[in-house]
């Protein structure tokens, strides 16, 4: 009777991943084509960065080698007890297209990015706004471009992929990989299907008028983590949302070397998560805690062989999870994860449970 209950609830379990899988099928049809260059659209690029000199150093040339004359390079030091703001004047003294937003610590919103963002963001001379982290790179030299290209009179947020650069032979760097492809599939399966729910910081696009239309980050400024999440919850709607799944409008970063580092920002960005619609949590929910009953239930239907109709959908997803992952994976220029795609997905169960219940016993406190 147990045996036949569970056999249930894993056929159950097993329906709902295929049918998440099928909704990632929009991204594998998606059309990414090479933007037209048209520079009269004037961009502000916006940096925020707290503490990164070496990563400037790096950042600023590759922008302003960037192929998109009309745009200007707004710079937002975070309180940087480093040499960040030297560097930033530095470059300034070179090239009139930067501007330098210097925030200094302020008791009531200490280590805030928001903050920091807020000020920038009002500094900048244009309407539309791009967004990258210091510690990233732009794929290309067509980054401002192919972002910038999907602008229209009804499109006013750009969501962007922030890839992280492959290190051979690194298991973490594998699976923070995998895992910043699932978490793209997803948010950008949800903007096609018209319900936005997330983006990365390192790589968006929006308005100036987007932003003051829900008074900016004001409604969740009190929360650490979220510029880009809880923006995107405020302000995105099926209308004004389009996707940049061209490679040329990727952003690369480093990714964090050690398990402990990479707990640690995943702390931050899953906390957010609680303060999302409750339709998104739902759904986001489901989709995890279903994957999760499905791998603790699969070793057992395996080994008991119970029935015909159990193995036909565990055979099933894992043949319609490598398809639909693999073009994915393909279209983010990721491929060799499906190489090991039944154990990474997993490996990030148990980690994301662990985040989960260290995030329960004590929250993250700063941005930096």
């Amino acid at each position: 009777m147990i045996f036949t209950v569970l056999t249930y609830i894993f056929v159950a379990t097993s329906v709902i991943q295929i049918a998440y899988l099928f909704s990632f099928i929009p991204i594998i049809f998606h059309k990414t084509t090479n933007a037209i260059l048209n520079e009269t659209l004037p961009i502000s690029v916006i940096v925020c960065a707290k503490n990164e000199v070496s990563n400037l150093n790096k950042l600023i040339p590759l922008l302003l080698d960037q192929e998109y004359k009309s745009f200007e390079l707004v710079l937002i030091n975070d309180g940087s007890n480093d040499e960040t703001l030297e560097v930033m004047t530095r470059f300034q003294k070179q090239n009139s297209k930067i501007k330098i937003v210097n925030v200094k610590n302020n008791e009531a919103f200490w280590a805030n990015k928001k903050y920091a963002l807020t000020l920038g963001i009002k500094a900048a001379t244009n309407e539309h706004l791009l967004f990258t982290d210091a510690d990233c790179i732009p794929s290309s030299k067509k980054w401002i471009q192919e972002m910038s290209s999907h602008f229209s009179e009804s499109k006013t947020i750009i969501l962007g992929y922030g890839a992280y650069k492959t290190k051979k032979n690194s298991f973490v760097n594998l699976m923070i990989r995998f895992e910043t492809l699932i978490a793209a599939i997803q948010y950008f399966s949800y903007a096609k299907l018209g319900s936005p729910y997330m983006a990365v910081g390192r790589n968006l696009a929006y308005t100036k008028s987007e932003f003051f239309r829900v008074n900016g980050f004001l409604n969740h400024m009190k929360i650490l983590s979220g510029d880009d999440d809880l923006f995107i919850r405020d302000a995105a709607t099926s209308d004004n949302t389009d996707i940049a799944l061209n490679s040329n409008s990727f952003t690369i970063s480093e990714a964090p070397d050690t398990l402990k580092k990479w707990f640690h920002q995943k702390r931050r960005h899953i906390s957010t998560s609680q303060y999302y619609k409750f339709k998104h949590q739902f759904f986001l929910g489901l989709f995890h805690g279903s994957k999760f009953i499905f791998f603790i239930l699969a070793p057992l239907i395996l080994t008991c062989n119970s029935s015909v109709i159990a193995s036909s959908f565990l055979i099933s997803y894992l043949l319609l999870s490598y398809i639909t992952i693999g073009f994915c994976a393909k279209k983010f220029n990721e491929k060799n994860i499906l190489y090991f795609l039944p154990f990474l997905e997993l490996f990030l169960i148990l980690f994301q449970i662990a985040i989960f219940m260290t995030n329960s016993i004590s929250k993250p406190r700063h941005w930096k």
